[in-house]
This record gives C-alpha cells, structure tokens and sequence, in this order.
C-alpha cells in the first residue's frame, strides 16, 4: 500500500467524527436558536472541539475493541459531540 492509500485510509478512518461534528454544529444553529446567544463558541470553534473529541472516540474505540467501525463506537460519537455541543451552546440555559 503506497502512501496515497494510507492517507486516504486515514482520511476515511476520521471521516465520520468530523461528519458528526459538522451535522452537531449546523443542526444547532437551527434547532438551538434560543441556547446560542447564550454560546461564547464561534461555529469554527464548536466544529473542531467536537472534532477532535469524535476522532479521540474512535480511536478509543479501534483499541478498546480491536476493530474499527464497531455500531457500540459510532454510538459513543454521536453522545459525546452531541453532549459536546449542549455544553458548548449552554444548553442547560432555558
């Protein structure tokens, strides 16, 4: 395998935590109009904070379990940037 496929491999390894956080991050800007005045956040900041979380998920995963692409992984990324976007838009706000 050349370099080019281990990148694109790489690439395609982080490409559903960063999918997670764009969708996190836009559908907040629709869903949470009333928590995010509240948000100290900019929406480049919201998106590589749950970024970088999601990626650490799914590495946590592929050594926990040995494996990647396990349903259990997927579903701790999408609590953790969803939670992560509650705190960061102050969600606890009504």
């Amino acid at each position: 395998m050349g370099p080019v496929d281990q990148l694109i491999h790489l690439l395609n390894f982080f490409a559903p935590a960063w999918g997670v956080a764009f969708f996190c991050v836009v559908f907040a800007q629709f869903a949470a109009r009333r928590w995010l005045p509240e948000s100290r956040w900019t929406w480049l900041r919201q998106l590589s904070v749950s970024a970088v979380l999601g990626s650490l998920v799914l590495v946590g995963g592929l050594v926990f379990f040995g494996i990647d692409g396990k349903m259990a992984t997927y579903g701790l990324l999408i609590v953790v940037c969803a939670s992560a976007q509650w705190i960061m838009c102050r969600g606890w706000y009504e």
